[in-house]
């Protein structure tokens, strides 16, 4: 059994990441300060003995007998960061500083949960990792975009200068059950108003494309990346590279609901990337064959269901 803290426990993706490590036997200490997680997502692992929750910021330091970190703690959705830009850089910058001071000291393995974003609007496509990216320092998205670059150099120094175990991966745009119903982010947008009966509002003309990853998929790989030999940090990209038009994701969000919404476009926000797709052939070689397994269809309706679920209460 190992100690595994998961910071941003509580949120959508840490809590199917909290799930996973418990029911393969670790105990558990999830970090969540409530920002953008919610405690209804755990609240089913509460009963174990081997779970344990946190009320903490980790912009503030933290002190735990731990062998492994998942640092995952920081808003994900343009609505959040954007909220305090000045706290998203922080969570992003001092979090990492502290996660990262706090695997020194324990000589623990640390994952860093980078983003995508760092590739901004890309120039390349797909994204490999060795792409340095295109990304606006000061326009609206930069606290997120940027801050997570630092948590990149602040891992991989952090490892240079004081042997600290380090992986990196990037993640790329991930849905499913327990994604925030106001996040802004375009599959729980389209879900909720195709099941209202609302206008479907597309950004733009809907021809920009992204690569829509179901929760599980990520899960899997945040895992077999923790689990690789000290010698392989990343980055790596964890991604589904099936690339769809936000156009398409609309009309099938419609066609599983069977709504009779309609799709309205509005103009398109400041630095929004054009194309995003993962280039995931690293991945594969070394994360024993990793590749995601659940496609659009079956993901969109495993959360169609739940958003059902929460509209009911």
């Amino acid at each position: 059994m190992k100690k595994i803290l998961v910071t941003g426990g509580a949120g959508f993706v840490g809590s199917h990441l909290c799930e996973r490590l418990l029911k393969e036997g670790h105990y558990i200490l999830c970090l969540d300060n409530y920002f953008t997680g919610d405690k209804r997502n755990i609240v089913h692992l509460l009963d174990s003995h081997f779970f344990e929750v946190v009320r903490h910021d980790v912009t503030m330091p933290f002190y735990a007998e731990v062998d492994e970190i998942y640092n995952l703690a920081c808003p994900a959705s343009p609505i959040h960061y954007q909220d305090n830009a000045i706290k998203t850089v922080k969570t992003s910058v001092m979090g990492a500083i502290n996660m990262l001071g706090l695997a020194k000291r324990k000589n623990a393995k640390i994952l860093q949960a980078s983003t995508s974003e760092v590739y901004g609007d890309p120039k390349i496509h797909p994204q490999p990792e060795t792409y340095w990216g295109n990304v606006n320092p000061i326009g609206q998205r930069s606290c997120y975009d940027e801050g997570k670059r630092c948590a990149e150099t602040l891992f991989v120094n952090y490892h240079l200068q004081n042997d600290v175990r380090i992986k990196i991966i990037r993640i790329f745009n991930t849905y499913g059950p327990r994604m925030h119903p106001n996040d802004g982010r375009v599959v729980s947008n389209f879900i909720l108003q195709a099941l209202r009966g609302e206008d479907i509002t597309v950004y733009g003309d809907g021809m920009q494309t992204r690569s829509f990853q179901y929760v599980d998929d990520l899960v899997e790989g945040m895992i077999r990346t923790m689990n690789t030999e000290d010698a392989f940090m990343g980055p790596v990209n964890i991604g589904n590279p099936n690339e769809f038009t936000i156009l398409q994701l609309a009309q099938t969000v419609i066609k599983l609901i069977g709504s009779k919404s309609k799709v309205i476009h509005l103009p398109l926000p400041a630095d929004d990337p054009l194309q995003r797709q993962p280039d995931i052939a690293l991945a594969k070689e070394k994360l024993n064959g990793w590749e995601p397994k659940i496609q659009l269809e079956e993901g969109l309706f495993r959360t169609i269901e739940y958003f059902k679920s929460i509209l009911r209460r």
